[in-house]
């Protein structure tokens, strides 16, 4: 079995995503969508020019915000 996609590593797929904006699904139904400026091992993840969510609505806007990877539910690039 021959395949023409490339599989990577989850954090190929980060590193290639910082600069670009993300959507990142947090427990207790919130979202924020940003653009990646770093990330760790353990997921923390920074973001700058953030919007918290929460369900489809817009509650805050954050200029750079940390957020704690184990709060992280997913990840769209």
């Amino acid at each position: 079995m021959t395949s023409d996609k490339i599989i990577s590593r989850p954090f190929d797929e980060l590193t290639r995503a910082v600069g670009k904006k993300v959507l990142i699904t947090l427990k207790g139904d919130k979202s924020i969508n940003g653009t990646l400026q770093a990330f760790d091992v353990h997921l923390n993840v920074i973001l700058e020019d953030a919007e918290e969510l929460t369900g489809s609505q817009s509650k805050a806007k954050h200029s750079k915000i940390m957020i704690r990877g184990d709060n992280i539910l997913w990840v769209s690039l």
